[in-house]
């Protein structure tokens, strides 16, 4: 009977992350790209219209003032009618804002276009990590969740050469490149958000590729771990709201975002600033790739190793250590050469970080919290996604890093204050052999 279990087991899980994983990696790098593409828009765009580097800075983190306040409401809808709908949505309405990004005209439309679409991009990330838990196991969620955050990396290693590439080449119609490569870019959201519509199922029992054997099995599983869950953490939304947990949740990801996107859209025009043989975009497009090809391994190698160790918190605050030693060093780098290798390191301990902390923070929510609790952390931490752009947009890069560096540090302290209940490790542990 045991082998008959288990064989039903690796088949069933084999199928799931065959047939989901891969699906949301190329969904997140598209949103990915999109979100960050400004960064090398700006290589031609802030000429053009005059936009100077506060005005940039602010574009940058306009795009995380509607993703804020749009999240949660965003989360909840997507637990009452289903992914499968929500996130074809999503994504569709976020690929026409983006093309019609290419048709701004003034720094108005750009920021009327940028609060748009983290309107409308609201609720995709976290509705994608809500998603995943529908699926997979708390003993398996480590690695779900690296393969969805290898869309950082990739979406990098991808955004970087095509997006230069577009501008140095592109100038159809006598418009510039930029504006073709927010056009070209944002096509493929609206094509994938209707395959979303025949391609993702809601829940195992809607999957057809599953046997009613493999769904039924998965389904118990998964409904004996919410049953665990709401044995040990808050089952209302009120009481959830007032656990301090939740808040250092938030605050801790909102750190490390704030660096995340900090670096993000201003890799480029830190490169170009210090570089006086990369005179073509394409060839700064090359040197940012640097860090996001060191992404990948970290990613995965942190959301496997957590998940075979059970020891999530330690992992992560090895990964804020590196990031935060990195940014010292960019802070102290007056080379190209020197800034990339920060940046590497740097990127190594935030990729990482990314790689198990969504399956780390899964564990503190039920099902009927779930919905709400990751959305609220997430939507919190993306004000950081404004806070960071606006950090080096109005110091100077030098001190923009160690500011950075310190708000790792304070994420340190809040993970180090952080336990799931009193007995976090073994608990941790029952989760993940149920």
């Amino acid at each position: 009977m045991n082998e008959l279990i288990s064989a039903i087991e690796k088949r069933t899980i084999s199928k799931s992350m065959k047939r989901i994983l891969p699906f949301i990696l190329i969904l997140y790098i598209i949103a990915y790209l999109d979100r960050v593409n400004l960064g090398y828009a700006a290589l031609q765009m802030n000429a053009e219209l005059a936009l100077s580097a506060e005005v940039f800075g602010l574009l940058s983190g306009t795009f995380f003032i509607g993703y804020f306040f749009f999240e949660v409401p965003s989360n909840m809808i997507m637990h009452k009618v289903g992914a499968r709908i929500w996130i074809a949505r999503i994504m569709i309405s976020w690929g026409i804002i983006v093309v019609l990004t290419g048709f701004a005209q003034t720094a108005t439309h750009l920021y009327i276009l940028r609060f748009l679409l983290g309107v409308a991009e609201a609720g995709f990330f976290p509705g994608i990590i809500l998603y995943l838990t529908y699926w997979f196991r708390a003993r398996e969620r480590g690695r779900a969740t690296a393969a969805l955050l290898l869309a950082l990396p990739v979406g990098g290693l991808i955004g970087a050469p095509v997006s230069t590439w577009i501008l140095d080449n592109i100038s159809w119609l006598d418009m510039a490149g930029w504006r073709w490569m927010f056009i070209l870019e944002g096509i493929p959201a609206i094509i994938l958000g209707v395959v979303v519509v025949f391609y993702l199922n809601n829940r195992p029992a809607d999957a057809k590729w599953l046997s009613k054997e493999e769904s039924d099995w998965l389904e118990g599983e998964l409904s004996a771990e919410r049953q665990l869950s709401s044995q040990i953490n808050k089952v209302s939304k009120l009481d959830m709201l007032k656990d301090s947990k939740v808040w250092k949740l938030a605050l801790l990801y909102f750190s490390v975002y704030t660096a995340i996107y900090g670096l993000s859209f201003w890799i480029p025009t830190i490169i170009k600033t210090l570089s006086a043989n990369a005179t073509t975009n394409l060839q700064i497009g090359w040197l940012a790739m640097i860090p996001s090809l060191v992404g990948i391994p970290s990613i995965i190698l942190i959301g496997w190793n957590s998940d075979r160790t059970h020891a999530h918190k330690l992992h992560l605050i090895v990964c804020c250590i590196i990031a935060l030693i990195g940014f010292i060093g960019c802070g102290f780098s007056e080379s190209v050469f020197m800034m990339v290798l920060m940046l590497t390191i740097t990127s190594a301990g935030l990729y990482g970080f990314t790689g198990c902390f969504f399956a780390y923070m899964t564990f503190f929510f039920t099902e009927s919290t779930a919905p709400v609790g990751i959305a609220l952390v997430n939507s919190f931490a993306a004000l950081g996604g404004f806070v960071g752009p606006m950090i080096l947009g109005t110091v100077a890069f030098t001190s923009g890093m160690f500011i950075l560096s310190g708000l790792l540090a304070i994420s340190i302290v809040t993970m180090l204050t952080l336990k799931l209940i009193k007995n976090q490790d073994e608990n941790e542990e029952v989760i993940q052999k149920c």
